[in-house]
């Protein structure tokens, strides 16, 4: 059965794989599947004194394209806005950075494409 309760599943696995495999190369997981208004965080962590939002795209394969090039303007305003919300509920104030872990492939055999700061909030 295919259905959103398996997508969701399937996602929630990719996001847990994405942040140990982040997790080993020193960043630190604060939160995951962070709701805020219009839109969700899919991992919140820190790499040192810098709070990283880091949104993990997942695909099978690449013949319908990169999972970087889901990264829209439109995506990146809703994670821009979601983070904003974020830093105001937690009343954060530190540096902060977007980064975009692409993951492709079926477990065990993923790859990951790691963007560190890959936009900018205005």
């Amino acid at each position: 059965m295919n259905g959103p309760r398996d997508a969701r599943a399937r996602g929630e696995a990719i996001e847990q794989l994405a942040a140990a495999w982040l997790t080993a190369r020193g960043l630190v997981l604060l939160a995951t599947n962070q709701h805020a208004k219009g839109g969700e965080l899919d991992l919140v962590m820190r790499d040192g004194e810098v709070l990283v939002f880091v949104e993990v795209r997942h695909r099978a394969d690449t013949r319908h394209g990169h999972p970087l090039e889901t990264i829209t303007p439109t995506k990146q305003r809703r994670l821009i806005r979601a983070a904003r919300f974020y830093l105001q509920r937690n009343r954060l104030s530190c540096p902060c950075r977007f980064d975009v872990l692409a993951v492709t492939g079926l477990a065990p055999h993923l790859e990951y494409d790691w963007v560190a700061n890959a936009f900018e909030a205005y």
